[in-house]
Order: structure tokens, then C-alpha cells, then sequence
């Protein structure tokens, strides 16, 4: 009877893990194609999960940024990058700060 209450509880845990697992993709993905063609963030970032060279802005494999720092330069702007609130939707911005924090923080 034991026994088959691990099968049980192995089960639940292994069906939750691929459930968030493809909840994180899909925003993962939704960021990076944010990244590569909506804000064309590429353009001026390097970032090698998006296979971009752009080296007006920093390069963010080499900086790898915190999430808070992530999020308020593209809420907000910093130096000569723009602010993307009004231009991104919320889910467009926390899908694309999703992205930039899991590529560079692997």
C-alpha cells in the first residue's frame, strides 16, 4: 500500500513539474520573439540565445543583469534605450524580462 502511494505522489510531482515547465516556455518564447521582432531589442543588444551581435546597448551575456534591473529598463528606459511601457502590453514586458533573465542567467 505504501508503494503505491509514492507511485502516486511521483506522478502528481512529475504532472506539475511539465505543467509549469510549459507555462515558462511559452512565455520564454513569447519573450524572445518580443526581443528579436516586436521591440527589435536585438538591434542593439547582444544576446547569444538570440543570436544577436547589436553593440549599441550592453551586452547582456557578459552584464547578466538582475530582473529588477531588467524590468526597469524596459518599463522605463535608461540612457539612450526607450521606454517600452505604452508600446509593450504588461504580459509583453514580463514575457520579454522573462526572457532576458532566463538567457542570461542559465
Amino acid at each position: 500500500m505504501i508503494k503505491k502511494k509514492y507511485l502516486y505522489l511521483i506522478f502528481f510531482l512529475i504532472l506539475n513539474f511539465f505543467n509549469k515547465h510549459l507555462k515558462a516556455d511559452e512565455m520564454f518564447e513569447l519573450g524572445k520573439n518580443i526581443f528579436l521582432n516586436k521591440a527589435y531589442c536585438a538591434s542593439c543588444h547582444t544576446l547569444a540565445d538570440a543570436g544577436s551581435v547589436g553593440n549599441i546597448g550592453p551586452n547582456l551575456n557578459e552584464i547578466k543583469p538582475e530582473y529588477i534591473r531588467i524590468l526597469n529598463a524596459v518599463t522605463i528606459g535608461i540612457g539612450t534605450m526607450q521606454a517600452y511601457e505604452g508600446i509593450l502590453n504588461d504580459k509583453e514586458i514580463e514575457s520579454v524580462v522573462h526572457y532576458v533573465f532566463e538567457s542570461t542567467n542559465k
